[in-house]
């Protein structure tokens, strides 16, 4: 009886550690084969890039974000995902945020970026126009979708987004003891090398000491705005006296993107 007690616990032992095995060599097979699709995709989104097909290479991400979420790589998908929405945006290409138009009689930088709601250094910029003069006939690619700001103080971002798509993120300064508003705001005014009109003093926009940076960017509520800086050292902090501060390069390139009336939401 004893014998037979043992045979059956041996018996048991082998087809657990047997069962063991097994799992761990299906889950093996698994990951080589994740792995191997994770590849083979990532250089299928590389492959596309290099022919500037950025549009589908941004598929391929998007896929790659969505089947694999938990993937040590999924930062750099979408950081990926972002790089080929701005090469989208600023390219002369076909883009999701984008009509063909035809300039009319009449027509001026000026008028038709009122008429799309968009800025004319971004046509000119897509459109590699370095005057002001267009022709009736010429071909324009010009933005025609709203852009709007997401500002998150407790992660100090910004997110340039289309409706609820993320165009962009940047990192931001905001204000110290979390003295930058909340809520939604426009931006109601734009100016490039701004003068800073400090508490009983003028900074002009070459002095060291003017803290605008290169770009000012006001909201509907006096005081506030996002704005350049001379500090860089101070982003992704909460150290302002209320301002959404980022790089020069960065405010730079989103003065080109977004026009006076962009909404702005600020959350904690």
């Amino acid at each position: 009886m004893r014998r037979y007690i043992m045979a059956m616990v041996i018996f048991a032992a082998v087809v657990i550690v047997g069962s063991i095995l097994f799992q761990r060599g299906r889950i093996i097979q698994e990951a080589r084969q994740k792995g191997k699709s994770i590849e083979q995709l990532v250089n299928r989104a590389k492959d596309l890039e290099d022919k500037n097909n950025f549009l589908d290479a941004k598929a391929v991400y998007v896929k790659l974000m969505n089947e694999y979420p938990a993937s040590k790589q999924i930062v750099d998908w979408q950081k990926k995902v972002e790089d080929l929405n701005c090469r989208l945006l600023f390219s002369p290409g076909p883009s999701p945020y984008s009509i063909v138009y035809t300039v009319k009689q009449g027509d001026s930088l000026i008028k038709i970026a009122n008429r799309f709601h968009t800025t004319v250094s971004l046509i000119k910029k897509i459109n590699n126009i370095k005057g002001d003069i267009i022709i009736p006939g010429q071909k324009l690619k010009v933005v025609n979708v709203p852009f709007n700001l997401l500002i998150d103080k407790s992660q100090n971002t910004l997110m340039l987004k289309v409706k609820d798509e993320i165009i962009k993120t940047y990192v931001v300064a905001t204000g110290k003891d979390n003295c930058t508003p909340t809520g939604t705001f426009r931006i109601i005014n734009k100016l490039i090398n701004p003068t800073w009109f400090k508490t009983g003093a003028v900074i002009p926009p070459d002095s060291p000491e003017n803290i605008l940076g290169s770009r000012w960017m006001g909201f509907d509520i006096s005081g506030y705005g996002i704005h350049g800086t001379t500090d860089p050292r101070s982003l992704g902090k909460q150290v302002t006296q209320g301002c959404v501060r980022m790089s020069n390069k960065d405010v730079e390139e989103l003065f080109i993107i977004v026009p006076e009336g962009t909404e702005v939401t600020i959350i904690d």
